[in-house]
């Protein structure tokens, strides 16, 4: 069993730094806090709940399109449920103007940190398309890690 001072840490091998971080270190103190003095308090601590919506997943001007009737069509679906902010990820192709974003914002507000949160779900884009076109993307994605980076002071 490991400690540190006399509270014990799980160490648990997992395949990246952040999921260990998240379950094993705050996740599993922020469990004991909600046991031991029942403080939820902390735990939601500037929390907001995320209702996953079903997404599209690959929303771009290139998967719209509208039939003989002039009625829309959505084509090409890459479909999950998730934080409907992660539908901006192909914003940086999407060729849809002003007037889309306003509209799509007045039914779904903005929340506070988007435009800090947005370089992540760009992110997986930018890695699925240097995946499968070769390196074009790799910039982009660079830059949006190098920026994560500086905001963490890594």
């Amino acid at each position: 069993m490991y400690t540190c001072c006399f509270s014990t840490q799980i160490n648990t091998l997992c395949s990246d730094w952040i999921e260990f971080y998240v379950e094993h270190r705050l996740g599993y103190q922020l469990n004991l806090v909600m046991e031991i003095f029942g403080d939820s308090a902390i735990y939601e601590k500037d929390s907001v709940l995320i209702e996953p919506c079903l997404l599209h997943g690959d929303l771009w001007s290139g998967n719209i399109s509208c039939d003989e009737n002039v009625e829309p069509l959505i084509l090409d679906p890459a479909c999950y449920y998730g934080y409907n902010e992660a539908e901006f990820g192909m914003s940086w192709c999407a060729g849809f103007g002003t007037s889309f974003y306003d509209s799509y914002f007045q039914v779904m507000p903005k929340q506070v940190g988007f435009h800090t949160r947005i370089g992540v779900y760009k992110l997986y884009h930018y890695l699925n398309y240097y995946n499968l076109f070769g390196s074009g993307c790799r910039s982009s994605a660079m830059s949006i890690i190098d920026d994560y980076l500086r905001i963490l002071h890594v």
